[in-house]
């Protein structure tokens, strides 16, 4: 830019800002530029400069603007304790699995062949539930049984069979247990079994068997039969109460068995099968002179015969 336009741009600096004097006015305006230069001027100062508010334009920014996360360096104190609840709580998973009880039990018509942690060996009845505990089996060979199971022991320390009517205990044999409704017989097929009840103990040997009734001993006789015969699927009682005879007939077959104006104090002595149901009535009720009716719901009505 020349000399001469600098000085012309400095006049009309001046003058737009009121500081030309006289003399500087008088070049301005001989200037061929003039007129529009007094155009312009009068254009821009109808012009109105807004307000600036500071605070509220700061605000909004803030608004559009996405905070900045500052990445944490991970707290090693943080971290142990975090493994360490992780581990305390598979810890306590596996401590809870191990030493749960572990149980067996068996449905209607169902019975169950198991080995325990020793390899002894369990057959449990129709109807029956046994309970025992993996961890502690080294230590204490015990086990709680409802209902009627078999036992093929191995020998070793004392292993024990707890029922509510008394306890069984034994080092190594085979024996058989019924447990219900107050009726409590064991028999020992082999070796020698201890049956403790009421503050009583008695021994059984190898071919004898007990039954305990409501808390007293009644019989203390030799078996008839090797082997319990619930194994060859029949159950066998012997002057047994007949409600106790026709609740292990409910075990064994999905059916449920009315007394119509039966003596309750009846007893039964012989077998039944678990294969048949008509047969296995047959065998209770015709030598106790009785009958029976089944309806198509599975409910068996046992009367006198000269009742109806």
């Amino acid at each position: 830019m020349n000399t001469k336009n600098m000085e012309k741009n400095y006049l009309l600096h001046k003058w737009l800002n009121n500081e030309a004097t006289p003399e500087e006015f008088e070049l301005l305006k001989a200037d061929p530029e003039y007129t529009s230069y007094v155009q312009i001027a009068a254009a821009s100062s109808n012009f109105e400069v807004p307000e600036m508010n500071s605070e509220a334009n700061f605000e909004a920014i803030s608004k559009q603007l996405k905070p900045v996360h500052q990445l944490n360096k991970p707290n090693i104190f943080s971290v142990v304790w975090k493994v360490a609840a992780v581990f305390a709580f598979l810890l306590a998973g596996y401590y809870y699995t191990t030493t749960f009880d572990t149980s067996v039990k068996t449905e209607i018509a169902q019975t169950e062949t198991f080995s325990l942690p020793d390899n002894s060996e369990v057959v449990l009845n129709a109807g029956s539930k046994i309970i025992y505990n993996k961890k502690n089996w080294s230590d204490s060979r015990a086990l709680s049984l409802d209902g009627e199971a078999y036992f093929k022991v191995k020998k070793g320390n004392k292993f024990s069979v707890k029922t509510v009517e008394g306890i069984v205990s034994v080092l190594g044999t085979q024996f058989n247990v019924f447990a219900r409704d107050g009726f409590f017989e064991v028999a020992c097929y082999e070796g020698l079994v201890s049956v403790a009840f009421n503050d009583t103990l008695v021994k059984v040997p190898a071919g004898s068997k007990i039954q305990i009734k409501n808390g007293k001993l009644a019989i203390n006789e030799a078996t008839k039969n090797p082997s319990p015969v619930w194994l060859s699927n029949e159950s066998n009682f012997e002057n047994t109460l007949l409600p106790i005879v026709l609740n292990e007939v409910e075990r064994q077959y999905p059916i449920k068995v009315i007394l119509e104006d039966i003596d309750s104090e009846k007893r039964f002595t012989g077998s039944f099968t678990h294969e048949n149901l008509d047969l296995a009535l047959k065998a209770i009720c015709e030598p106790l002179q009785l009958n029976y009716n089944i309806n198509k719901n599975g409910v068996v009505s046992i009367y006198a015969k000269n009742s109806k």
